[in-house]
Formats: C-alpha cells, sequence, structure tokens
C-alpha cells in the first residue's frame, strides 16, 4: 500500500527518508497503530542501534509491567520504603545515643574504635 508516498505494510513497516534537518513523517498508518495523536509527547531512544519511538502514556504503561514483577500482594512500596526509613532512622538515633554516652563517659566513638 502506499500512502503520501511512503511504502507501507500495515501495522508493521514504514520506509521513510530523512530530510536535510533531521526530520522523519511518521506515516498515518504507523500512527493509527501506534495510537499517536497530533500534540503527544514521544519519547525516542536507541537500543542496539534500532531506534525506539513510543508516547508518554505506552512507556509508562511498559515500565509498570516491568516493575510488577517485583510487587507482592497486598504490600504498597510505599509502606516499604516508609519502613525501612524509619528502621535507618532509629539506627541512626541508636549510634547518636551510644556517641553520646561514650562522650560523656570519655570513651571513644563506635566510629574510632579498631
Amino acid at each position: 500500500m502506499t500512502q503520501a508516498g511512503f511504502d507501507v505494510k500495515p501495522g508493521v513497516y514504514a520506509k521513510v527518508t530523512l530530510s536535510p534537518n533531521g526530520r522523519i513523517v511518521i506515516p498515518a498508518a504507523i500512527r493509527q497503530e501506534m495510537g499517536f495523536a497530533p500534540g503527544d509527547t514521544l519519547l525516542m531512544d536507541v537500543e542496539d542501534g534500532v531506534l525506539r519511538v513510543e508516547s508518554y502514556a505506552a512507556r509508562i504503561r511498559r515500565i509498570q509491567r516491568e516493575v510488577a514483577q517485583f510487587a507482592r500482594p497486598g504490600v504498597l512500596a510505599s509502606d516499604e520504603l516508609i519502613a525501612e526509613r524509619r528502621e535507618e532512622a532509629r539506627r541512626e538515633e541508636q549510634e547518636i545515643e551510644r556517641d553520646e554516652t561514650a562522650r560523656r563517659k570519655g570513651w571513644p566513638k563506635a566510629d574510632q574504635v579498631a
């Protein structure tokens, strides 16, 4: 099928030409297949010499799918993060208390002990 001067195989392949100022036109059939609409933000990256173009929304969905494998049912990552930060703060407080006790007693700080 030919469309506006582009050779298009429906939904899969198009041969386009890079303009002198570095622009390409994404054929309508591909824009439709990808769900691209005028004004959409498109993200581009190169991996192994292949240019990937995806919408911002598609990138978010893809990342969510990739990260979903790490999610535990019934556990929010934000709750885990808060718990980790609280535990870290508790350990820091204990260290401060140990150092303060050592200072009062004239002992070296925990990190100065060999």
